[in-house]
């Protein structure tokens, strides 16, 4: 594979002053042109994806030998169906309407003038992220379609699957006639530390950190550029004693199916005290079939001496694997209380035949999205609908839920006066 893709930048700075002052440029560019610049990254990542996959292949060797933890090994393994789910994406993305410049209605007016809104690109975006290839792809896909420009800050577990993606996509930038600076990597090698990058924000309008709650803390604490974070596991269901034990044991199980990163997975249940323990039982033995583990509280183990115990702060961490810990509650109140608390705040669930009860948890939990006998798996590309996602943000501050095209703009007001004044 050949391309006329930037040399390497030896600073985040020198990066992030690229990107932002290709954004300036990228925000003038019409939607038509951005759209075909998306089919020609679609086709570039078709035709190069044999040098891809056989970068991906090295990057796994090595992480093996360096014993990289198997949670990050099954985010940083690009299968082909991987490769060309991003492919579609990208495709998809082009046949989109354009996001920006809709004209809205302003919700206030001054004399002698009009006002109204228009929704615009954020600038120059940072994505730090551990494994997760195909990742950089889609949001650079994204980015291009908002008017947005990338820099990407991936962990030395993916380099060589990295590096690769992002020539593959320079070269259609290139193509395309668009500054290869809209889109840029931060090579590992280089030594750039993570606190360089997200703490530029005269240059940066917006972080985006993706991977465990270690590193979206990491990125939260060290950042002065505006945070959009990102959450993935540690979601609750809670289970009405008249809920359904079949959907129960959907919801849990389906929620789990968002592979390879477990976004929206159903990592805690609370059962309240009434629940019959044959259904309990039938319930964990079907999970357990499944390749589940499960534990539970004091009280469960102390009734079940056959379940593993979970440690009191398992309950506020995700545990991104295929474990389920179940904890008695007294009340709806006393498990709406307990989420509230502990859930990652993103995604959380009930399974209930009471309305009543539906009503309640809707209402009262302090969560980005709430699922009433649904289950909450993530999908990137939801098969109905125009919507692509990277992930799920449980902040309450840039934008909550589904991270997705919306999240990259933002709102500018023009008042246009009719030259009468006084």
């Amino acid at each position: 594979m050949t391309t006329d893709s930037l040399n390497p930048i030896p600073a985040p700075l020198a990066a992030a002053r690229r990107a932002y002052q290709a954004s300036l440029e990228l925000a003038t560019v019409n939607g038509a042109d951005r759209s075909r610049t998306l089919q020609a990254m679609a086709k570039a990542l078709k035709r190069d994806a044999n040098d891809i996959l056989e970068a991906n292949t090295l990057d796994l060797e090595a992480s093996r030998e360096m014993a990289v933890p198997e949670l990050i090994l099954e985010w940083l393994k690009l299968t082909p169906e991987r490769l060309q789910t991003a492919i579609q994406i990208l495709q998809r993305l082009s046949e989109l309407g354009d996001p920006l410049r809709r004209v809205l209605t302003a919700p206030y007016q001054i004399e002698h003038s009009q006002i109204y809104c228009q929704l615009m690109p954020l600038g120059a975006i940072a994505l730090v992220y551990e494994a997760f290839p195909d990742l950089g792809a889609i949001a650079a896909g994204l980015c291009v379609k908002t008017g947005n420009t990338l820099i990407l800050k991936g962990g030395s577990e993916a380099s060589h699957s990295n590096d690769l993606i992002v020539q593959s996509l320079q070269s259609a930038l290139q193509q395309t006639g668009l500054p290869v600076a809209c889109l840029q990597l931060l090579p590992c090698e280089q030594g750039a530390s993570i606190r360089d990058l997200v703490t530029l924000d005269q240059y940066i309008n917006l972080v985006i950190p993706y991977g465990r709650p270690s590193l979206v803390q990491q990125v939260v604490r060290q950042a002065t550029a505006p945070v959009l974070k990102s959450a993935m596991g540690n979601c609750y269901l809670y289970w009405s004693p008249t809920g359904s034990l079949d959907v129960a044991r959907w919801v849990i199980a389906d929620s789990h199916q968002s592979e390879p990163d477990p976004v929206n997975a159903i990592e805690k249940v609370l059962i309240h005290r009434d629940q019959k323990p044959s259904s309990l039982t039938m319930l964990w033995n079907s999970l357990k079939e499944k390749g589940f583990e499960i534990r539970g509280d004091a009280q469960l183990v102390a009734d079940f001496p056959q379940l593993k115990p979970a440690d009191p702060s398992e309950w506020n961490q995700a545990y991104l694997t295929k474990t389920v810990a179940f904890k008695v509650v007294e009340s709806l109140d006393a498990g709406i209380a307990w989420i509230n608390r502990y859930s990652s705040g993103h995604a959380d669930c009930i399974v209930t035949e009471s309305y009543q009860e539906s009503r309640q948890f809707a209402l009262e939990i302090n969560s980005a999205s709430t699922y009433i006998n649904a289950s909450p798996r993530f999908y990137r590309q939801p098969k109905q609908g125009d919507a692509i996602f990277m992930g799920m943000s449980n902040q309450k501050g840039h934008r909550r839920g589904l991270i997705g095209l919306e999240n990259l703009t933002t709102l500018k007001h023009i008042v246009q006066g009719n030259g009468k004044f006084g």
